[in-house]
Formats: C-alpha cells, structure tokens, sequence
C-alpha cells in the first residue's frame, strides 16, 4: 500500500458585515492559555517551525529515494535488458522509487505532526448554512436530516436541502419532517450536483456555508469541531474539510476494504497536507467554506469533479484549506466493486479537470505546491502499476522476475510502517471522540495487498474518459 490511497481523494475572517465570522490575532480566538502562562510557554518551547518540518520531511523522503535508486540498480540492469535502459528506469520508478519517496515523506510528517490542544470556545458558535443535494434518497435522507438536528449546534442554523429531480420517494420523505431550521427545494428535471448546490448557495444566510451528503450520519459534535477548526487556523483560510467515514463498513467485503481507506489513506493524507497548510480536496461529502468566497469564486463548477476543482480554485487565489479530523461524518460507500469503480473513475476524471483548469497551481511558490506535482505523478504511476506491475505479478508466479521480484520487497517494510503509524494516529482520535476501531482482519489484509488491483486500473479507465467522454452526471458517490 503505498499513500496514493487517497482521493487526491486524494490543502479570512471578517465581521459578519463582510460576510464572515471575526477571529482573534494570527486567526485564533481570544480565549484558552494566557500567552504568559507557563502552557503557553512550553508550547512555544517545543514548537517547530511548519517550514522546520517540511524540510525535515523532504530530505528523508530523498535520502529514502536515494537509497532506493541505488539498491536498484541491478534489478535495473537486468529489466534494462529486456526493455532497455531508460524503459527500465521508468518501470523501476513507477513501481518502487516515488512511492517510496510518497511513504517516506508521509510518515516522516506524520511522526513531527504535533497539533496544539484544542482551544475553549465560545458558548454561541457563529450561524451556519448547511446545503444538501439530495438524488433518489428516500433510504437516507431523514436519517442524515436528523443527525444534523442531533448536533444541538451552539448557533444560528439554516438547512436547505435540494431534491435533484429524484425519480423515487425522496420528495415524500421530506414531505414528512418538520424542522424549524429546514429549507427544502424540488427540482426538476435533475440538473446535477453542482447545479442543485449552487441553487442551495443562492438561498444561503450565514457568513459560512457547509455541505452535507444526504446519506450521511454526522458524529457528535461534528458542526461544532468543524466551525471549530475554522475559527482557528490562521487568516486566510477560506475552508475547513471535515473526516469521512465509512457508514456501512460492515454491510459486505467491498465495504469493509473501502473502510480501511477512509480510516488509513483519505484521512492521514488530508491530515498531512493540512498540516503544511493546504488540503487538496475539501470534499463534497462534509466541508465547510467561507459563503462570500464560494460566491466570489463562483460555487461549483459544472463538471465530474465538482469538490476538487472548487479546492484547487481556492487555492490558487492564495487561500488556504484545513482539515478538521475530529469532525467526523459517516457516509455510505458504494456496496459493489462495479459502484466503487465508477466512484473511483469519477474521482480520477476530477483529478484531469482541475489539471486542466488550474495547472498555475504548479508553479505556485508554496509548500503544498509538492502535493500538486505529487497529484501529477498519480496517472504515471497508475499506468505503471496497471499496464506492468500487474502484468509482472503473473510473469513471477512463472519464475519470470524481471518486475515483479526481489527488489520489489524493499517498498514492503516502509508501507507497514506507515500502516502502523496511521492506525496510531488515528485510533488516537477515535478514543478521543469516544469511537472504537472495529475488528476488520480481512478488510485491512485486502486493502494492504490487494486494494490496488482494483483501484488503479479503475483510475487508469477515469483518466481516458476525462479525455475521449465529456458527459457530465451524477454518477455514484
């Protein structure tokens, strides 16, 4: 398993007057331990610089691939006999060198990530506008709207929910509720997601606006960490993602890898990209956003993906994006490998569309500009794994190690390690939330030897029918 494991699914405060919510110096809020106070000044003691961290970070990352390049130049020269030299060196690299580098740079991270303690808040937490697009969930939606009325969020709440020209009982359903806070709107014919958010955003009230699939369940507090986060990062945050969780983990085999994902992969990757101060995706599923800059940039564009493309708009005005991972939300994942295929081709074709809309963001001189060429790597190495590495699986099991062999062991001992050191982290979280980490044995030996399989010859599909199809749905989740 190597940290490409993520949707890549995988980063401002103002008076209400100017359309968001008034935070304290360097973004924090005016309250918690008192700068004198000895807390204070061993925090500051034992800070490191994010910068610090960064080139920590990195070099290990090279010294790893460095290594890497080394052990394997004899494994080089002989597949450079079969394939020639510079074919070689592409393979090798593809296979074992830049996930290599992706591992070591993200357990070197992971291990420096020390987040401060979580600051007091205010009794009355600044008025949100909560927008739900909703298409044929009749199964879901009163489940997600009470989860939300469950929160008891600390302030001004607005809901507007969107049914998206559904074709069964959704419409019925929500004919049923009755909430004070509750907007809801039918469309039709359906015009996508985008569009019913967009048509959500035009009615909202609140300086920040938050998006909630309509078949989710939002955890305790959930409204609360995420608004939490935001008001603390620093200036110029323009969103906060939150952590999405897998639902119905525990309904069939798919599911129970795809919970691995959510719980290891999406999560540790937003959590290392928020750390240097840019998360790439503030997903669709559970983020939150400034509402006047959703405006200014002008909601969500019409496209595959709509989340990734808004992220990387954010972005690339200067902004940054903060993950929130004790703000959870748990959401349904696709129940059959063909659903989880068409998830992940969606998330690809998402990935080619904010390339071709924001490539500016390459040469942006930022730390999180090496999360976007690490982003450009992701179709390279998809094709090298799906086009060679499997194919060598097969010549191996022939004696035939010319791909598959030795060498390829060596990426093994780190993919654990980063294993181990995300379950560490994240199970921390967990009890600290008052959530437990189920048994999933075979879930997890799955998604740690077998996951890629599927997942990046799924990828590979997306990325061709971002370039020959321009047809443009809902599709699955």
């Amino acid at each position: 398993m190597t940290s490409r494991h993520h949707h890549r699914g995988y980063l401002v405060l103002r008076t209400p007057s100017g359309g968001g919510v008034a935070r304290g110096p360097a973004g924090q809020l005016p309250l918690g331990a008192a700068p004198g106070s000895n807390s204070a000044r061993q925090r500051r003691r034992w800070y490191a610089p994010v910068r610090w961290k960064f080139a920590f970070a990195l070099a290990a990352a090279i010294a790893w691939m460095v290594l890497s390049i080394v052990l394997a130049r004899g494994w080089q020269a002989q597949l450079g006999e079969v394939v020639g030299d510079t074919a070689a060196w592409l393979i090798i690299g593809g296979i074992a060198v830049v996930p290599g580098f992706m591992n070591a740079f993200l357990i070197a991270s992971l291990l420096v990530d020390r987040r401060p303690p979580a600051r007091e808040l205010p009794q009355s937490l600044p008025g949100i506008s909560i927008l739900v697009a909703a298409y044929n969930e009749a199964d879901n939606i009163l489940g997600t709207l009470e989860s939300i009325d469950r929160q008891r969020y600390p302030g001004p709440l607005q809901v507007i929910v969107v049914d998206d020209g559904s074709t069964d009982a959704t419409a019925q359903r929500l004919a049923e509720v009755r909430y004070a806070w509750l907007e809801v709107i039918h469309l039709s014919p359906n015009g996508g997601k985008s569009h019913a958010l967009n048509v959500a955003l035009a009615r909202a009230e609140h300086a920040l606006t938050i998006t909630v699939d309509a078949d989710s369940y939002l955890y305790r507090n959930a409204l609360r960490n995420l608004v939490a986060r935001y008001l603390s990062d620093p200036p110029g945050t323009a969103a906060v993602a939150g952590a999405v969780l897998v639902r119905n983990s525990r309904e069939n085999f798919v599911t129970r890898a795809q919970e691995w994902d959510y719980f290891h992969g999406i999560a540790a990757i937003k959590r290392l990209q928020s750390l240097y101060q840019g998360t790439l995706v503030a997903q669709g599923a559970f983020s939150l956003y400034e509402t006047r800059l959703l405006r200014q940039v002008g909601g969500w564009p019409h496209c595959v993906g709509e989340d990734i493309v808004l992220t990387w708009d954010l972005l690339e005005r200067g902004y940054r994006v903060g993950f929130a991972e004790n703000a959870c939300l748990f959401t349904n994942a696709p129940n059959t490998w063909r659903q989880f295929i068409r998830q992940r081709q969606r998330w690809s074709r998402g990935l080619i569309e904010a390339f071709k809309l924001h490539w500016r963001l390459l040469f942006k001189p930022r730390m999180t500009t090496l999360f976007i060429w690490w982003n450009l790597l992701f179709p390279y190495l998809d094709v090298v794994y799906t086009c060679v590495f499997i194919p060598g699986l097969v010549l191996a099991l022939f004696g035939i190690y010319w791909i598959a062999g030795p060498m390829t062991l060596l990426v093994l001992p780190l993919a654990l390690l980063v294993n181990f050191v995300m379950f560490r982290i994240q199970s921390r979280m967990f009890t600290e939330q008052g959530l437990r980490v189920r048994r999933n044995v075979l879930g997890f030996v799955f998604y740690a030897l077998g996951y890629s399989l599927v997942l990046q010859p799924a990828c590979v599909v997306g990325y061709l029918q971002e370039f020959l199809y321009r047809t443009k749905h809902w599709g699955t989740k």
